[in-house]
């Protein structure tokens, strides 16, 4: 499992290491690491144009340090000081003393090979300052490279609240920091490298899950297995006017890991034509058998509203999806079975409403990690929040951010069938925060396994890709994009 700390966490665990270590020895560690990152981007570092950007403190110092190291092995190092008089002595004397020069040339960003970006460090607050602005529009043909984070991008919260680099690749220390998962500065932060400085942290507070720990969460049945013990999901979807929508909540469902699904809504007859397994009822929700978990929701229409009250009123856990969602916002928190709420941000406004205009949903995007958390706290349920990063948030304030996923799941029906999905392996006995971070993996590498097959995908196409993945390759693939291909502490500069 990838973890990743916030700024104070960091904070305290380098001030105890630091206690204990010679002088200055963490940030070699970093700097090391940063350029070895550098050079295996660049091939050939002999004869290389790179470029430092440093600002002050030892953000500055890591990217300083880094660009003597390459200038020893014969690159054309130069630095554009952003804050001169307050840049790392230390970092500026090693880098002149390896042959790099100080520039105030701001056409050297154009035409470097390689840029570090040690402007700002995970302690910085707010967008670029006016004397680095320019650099967030500027053009560019060589690569970014960020250390720690990128310039302008909160570390704990991955928002991006003014001008902002864009970098290529993020180099981070000792831990993945919150905002480097999670939009919008998951998109600013490109290929995210770990490099190892030995700090010791206490537990995370926002992971992302890995292979192992999906295989380790799936459900498998075993020698004693049968249907009812593997777990029963309830579906109550669907509509006159949106059919479709329950067809795909049971496809999820279908594919999830428990033994059965019943469906209980008015289109039974599309249903069962389509999936003769499924157990089918137009009643009542308590007149549809024994289940152990529900989907409430999707494509409900006028009736979601009566089949969330039902749902509201049994023990197990409930799915609440689409117009579940619209009714769940009319009357607010409730007591009642575990609930999982899978809202995008525009329900997520609805849901947070309180008394006048709802919130803008562009302004939850922006602030996910936070819209995520303030859901699971209100309605004392797990929430999945979907969009471009989709978070999984518990009330007791933990987090995980999904690495799987494509834009082209943005489709219609896409959201029915990870609701589906999600309910089932509730039913098949996973607490509902592991339950909904491995729906959202699992629906994510569908995704991608559908998009791969080719483009544009549909709904139905996510959900024939809902199958257990073949191998710890498959699942791995699913995450280098993301975080790149492992530590990098051991390469050589």
């Amino acid at each position: 499992m990838r973890s990743a700390h916030t700024v104070g966490q960091v904070r305290a665990a380098e001030a105890e290491l630091m206690a204990r270590l010679p002088g200055g020895t963490l940030m070699q560690r970093a700097a090391y690491g940063l350029a070895a990152v550098g050079a295996r981007l660049l091939g050939r570092v002999y004869g290389a144009r790179v470029l430092v950007l440093a600002g002050s403190g030892d953000n500055g110092g890591d990217a300083l340090y880094a660009g003597a190291l390459l200038a020893r092995r014969g690159a054309s190092v130069r630095a554009l000081l952003l804050s001169p008089e307050r840049v790392h002595a230390g970092g500026l004397a090693a880098l002149r003393a390896a042959g790099g020069v100080v520039t105030a040339d701001q056409g050297e960003y154009a035409t470097a090979d390689l840029v570090l970006d040690g402007i700002v460090g995970i302690g910085g607050r707010g967008g670029l300052r006016p004397e680095a602005a320019w650099l967030a529009g500027a053009e560019r043909r060589g690569t970014l490279v960020a250390v720690d984070v990128p310039s302008g991008v909160d570390a704990d919260t991955g928002e991006v609240p003014g001008a902002a680099l864009r970098a290529d690749v993020t180099v981070c220390f000792g831990t993945y920091k919150p905002g480097l998962l999670v939009d919008p500065g998951a998109s600013y932060a490109g290929v995210v490298h770990l490099v190892e400085i030995g700090l010791e942290l206490p537990e995370a507070g926002v992971t992302a899950l890995q292979e192992a720990d999906v295989a380790a969460l799936l459900p498998v049945p075993g020698v004693e297995s049968d249907k009812y013990r593997r777990g029963v999901v309830g579906v109550a979807a669907g509509s006159e006017q949106y059919p479709g929508a329950a067809v795909l909540a049971v496809a999820g469902a279908l594919r999830g890991g428990a033994g059965a699904v019943r469906y209980a809504g008015s289109a039974a007859a599309e249903v069962v034509r389509r999936f003769p397994e499924v157990l089918v009822s137009e009643g009542t929700l308590a007149a549809a058998g024994r289940v152990q978990a529900w989907v409430v929701g999707p494509g409900g229409g006028a009736g979601a509203g009566e089949r969330l009250d039902q749902a509201l009123a049994g023990t197990v856990p409930v799915v609440v999806d689409a117009d579940g969602l619209t009714e769940l916002a009319r009357r607010g928190p409730q007591d009642g079975p575990p609930l999982v709420l899978t809202p995008h941000t525009g329900e997520a406004a609805r849901l947070l409403a309180e008394g006048g205009e709802p919130p803008v949903a562009a302004d939850l995007a922006a602030t996910r990690l936070r819209t995520a958390r303030r859901l699971a706290e209100k309605y004392g349920a797990v929430v999945l929040l979907k969009g471009s990063t989709t978070v999984v948030a518990a009330p007791d304030g933990r987090a995980r951010v999904n690495p799987t996923g494509t834009s082209w799941l943005a489709t219609a029906g896409s959201g029915d069938v990870l609701a589906g999905l999600l309910g089932s392996l509730l039913a098949a006995g996973l607490e509902p925060f592991d339950a909904a971070s491995v729906a959202a993996y699992r629906h994510g590498l569908a995704g991608r396994r559908a998009a791969a097959q080719g483009t544009p995908i549909t709904a139905s196409e996510v959900a024939a890709n809902l199958v257990i993945p073949r191998g710890r390759e498959e699942l791995r693939e699913s995450e280098v994009q993301t975080f790149g291909s492992g530590h990098t502490s051991q390469l050589h500069v």
